[in-house]
């Protein structure tokens, strides 16, 4: 399980390209090494991945096919940096909505508005996804946990302060750029649980 409160950005320094497969190497800072090892479960731009290998400061992940496809990993070079949150234990602070690192779709960045202390960032997302997506919920965007600000059609925003621009990537953010989604457990549970008892509904009436 992950909080959405992302710990730090690091760099990717190797790519090691295979058929339908791909391990990417992390460099990790001192804050981020503690305790970890091969097994430990690291969210990538909110994108849950297992240690494969630890060598000093160098962490390694295997990403199937299906990851490339589904998240904006496959499109990562080396030298981009990538937000990392550590698996949430047992009594640790829920500091923003409970994640559980499995990306659902991506939503394309189409603008991006700066001003002195805020930066205003709107995403375009798939039209069946639309659903799920309501002013003041709560959304992981590249693995973090923000609130909805304004919604529109398949268009939504959120506003994001000074400290999480300089804790996460969201700053190099640029419109065209695919970002990792996941929705709110809850909400999504919500929604599907409330169509299927009106497509039952409905079903009875014919």
């Amino acid at each position: 399980m992950f909080t959405g409160i992302v710990q730090d950005t690091a760099p990717v320094v190797e790519i090691i390209k295979k058929k339908d497969f791909q391990t990417h190497v992390i460099e990790f800072k001192d804050t981020l090494l503690k305790g970890i090892e091969t097994g430990a479960s690291v969210a990538h731009n909110g994108c849950c991945l297992t240690v494969t290998k630890v060598k000093g400061h160098l962490v390694s992940f295997d990403l199937m096919q299906e990851t490339l496809q589904v998240t904006n990993l496959g499109d990562l070079n080396v030298g981009s940096r990538v937000n990392i949150e550590r698996a949430a234990c047992f009594g640790d602070e829920i500091g923003g909505h409970q994640m559980s690192g499995h990306i659902l779709f991506t939503a394309n960045v189409i603008e991006v508005v700066n001003s002195e202390n805020n930066c205003q960032i709107w995403f375009k997302i798939p039209q069946k996804y639309q659903r799920f997506i309501f002013s003041k919920g709560y959304i992981g965007i590249d693995g973090i946990s923000l609130t909805i600000g304004e919604v529109k059609d398949s268009t939504f925003n959120v506003n994001l302060i000074p400290e999480t621009l300089q804790r996460t990537n969201l700053d190099s953010r640029n419109p065209g750029d695919r970002i990792n989604i996941e929705i709110d457990p809850q909400t999504q549970a919500i929604v599907e649980t409330v169509e299927r008892i009106m497509e039952s509904k409905l079903a009875e009436r014919k």
